[in-house]
């Protein structure tokens, strides 16, 4: 099969893909209409961690950090339509809404904050940490950490982030109802738009000659030094791209799913994460969505019918696609091909 046939054969089967999760929602129920609509902003955090470990070879353990900071600057934005003092604030014994919480009322302070706080703190963190030179391993550790710290501090603010209860019972989206199924609706397609828009920056990206910088750097950090470019600012600027889109991806998952709270800062979800990016195939532009879907489908199935074995299945499956399918799902046709 040649390269324009390949090509081809691509192109058709993303197609049909967009055009099954298009019409997705004239032949289901408005439960799985809402679950596919979560599950494509699984696949657009799936994407963004495509974009530094699949590319860059940077695996970062914390990357629900910024899943999560798109959700609460979404959450306070929804909690705070009702123009009173949100309940978990009046329980936690203060008496008006806090200065740095405020301006959040307003949608277009709000919107640009689903991007701007993850991006600013992806900043924070990468700049001095890519700077001194940490990288790989010590890298993996340091954001696990890094989420694991930024869990506890949430918890312990109660009066401002919910606590471990986080925040919910959410008001309207711009005068319209959650609970509507306009809302619904409108957030599935929202979804499945930003969830392409992610694949074509990528794809974008990687014909750009930062995208060629990107994947140097995953396969020769060292050469690309002795080349007189500085990976550090390459480094630093994938990384805040990366939680730019994960902050979008929890801005959008917030409302669908009804509360943002910091357990989904934790280390397992971004280890689940990994876990999409990894089954799908690294380094591919489909590999992430093919994994975050499949998976999260697999999840749902499966916990309905044996809620107490899930996490088994899910760790056999990472398992097994480590040792026999290392590029993921996506590697399966090229291994088919390989052994006839």
């Amino acid at each position: 099969m040649n390269l324009w046939t390949r090509r081809s054969s691509s192109f058709w089967l993303g197609l049909c893909g967009i055009l099954f999760l298009a019409f997705f929602p004239s032949f289901m129920d408005s439960f799985r209409v809402g679950q596919m609509g979560r599950f494509m902003d699984y696949a657009l955090l799936a994407i963004s961690l495509n974009l530094i470990w699949g590319y860059t070879g940077i695996l970062s353990l914390g990357h629900a950090v910024f899943f999560t900071l798109g959700g609460y600057a979404m959450g306070y934005y929804l909690k705070l339509q009702s123009g009173q003092l949100p309940d978990f604030m009046s329980w936690s014994g203060l008496t008006q809404i806090p200065w740095f919480i405020q301006p959040l009322a307003n949608p277009w302070i709000a919107l640009p904050a689903i991007v701007i706080i993850p991006t600013v703190f992806a900043f924070l963190v990468g700049w001095p940490t890519f700077r001194s030179g940490i990288k790989g391993v010590y890298f993996t550790i340091l954001s696990q950490a890094l989420a694991l710290a930024l869990m506890i501090f949430f918890v312990g603010q109660q009066p401002f982030t919910g606590g471990t209860n986080g925040i919910t019972n959410f008001q309207g989206f711009f005068g319209a109802s959650l609970n509507s199924d306009g809302m619904l609706y409108s957030f599935y397609y929202l979804s499945l738009i930003f969830m392409l828009g992610g694949v074509g920056l990528n794809a974008w990206l990687l014909r750009t000659r930062t995208g060629k910088i990107l994947q140097a750097i995953r396969d020769g950090e060292n050469r690309l030094k002795y080349l007189g470019y500085n990976p550090v600012s390459f480094k630093v600027f994938i990384f805040m791209l990366s939680a730019a889109m994960a902050g979008i991806a929890g801005a959008l998952y917030t409302p669908q799913i009804g509360i943002v709270s910091p357990a989904s800062m934790d280390i397992l979800p971004s280890v689940e994460i990994a876990i999409w990016v990894a089954i799908g195939g690294r380094g591919t532009l489909a590999g992430p969505i093919i994994g975050a879907l499949a998976v999260s489908w697999a999840q749902t199935l499966i916990s309905e019918n044996f809620p107490d074995v899930w996490l088994y299945f899910l760790g056999a499956g990472f398992i097994v696609t480590v040792l026999f399918f290392p590029k993921g799902l996506m590697g399966l046709k090229e291994l088919i091909k390989r052994r006839t």
